[in-house]
């Protein structure tokens, strides 16, 4: 069976940090791409971080540029996203998701999806 489980959520203060670990079974990391995603109540799931295998190309939603890291041991087959300067605005259930098709900006065919981490950013 294929599992993506995510870990690393918790609670932090505005400005604190966090890492996100997403480790797989039964499925690679090493091809296609790879992503970490989230959804805050009352909103779509939006695109965080994601690395194309196609060409290495790594992509950050804007509000997140400068202050989240996406990377990804394939020895482990785990991804992480390393989030420093926290706002309360990144309060969210985090996904990561391995795509079965990439067509840029987030936007493609998702092949696994994990559970979701929950991340609460308070003032």
């Amino acid at each position: 069976d294929v599992q993506l489980q995510a870990s690393g959520g918790g609670s932090v203060q505005a400005g604190g940090s966090l890492r996100l670990s997403c480790a797989a079974s039964g499925v690679t990391f090493d091809d296609v791409a790879i992503g970490w995603f989230r959804q805050a109540p009352g909103k779509e799931r939006e695109g965080v971080s994601c690395i194309s295998r196609a060409d290495g190309s790594i992509y950050y939603r804007d509000s997140v540029k400068g202050r989240f890291t996406i990377s990804s041991d394939n020895a482990k087959n785990t991804m992480y996203l390393q989030m420093d300067s926290l706002k309360p605005e990144d309060t969210a259930v985090y996904y990561c998701a391995k795509y079965g098709r990439y067509n840029g900006n987030f936007y493609g065919d998702f092949d696994y999806w994990g559970q979701g981490t929950q991340v609460t950013v308070s003032s």
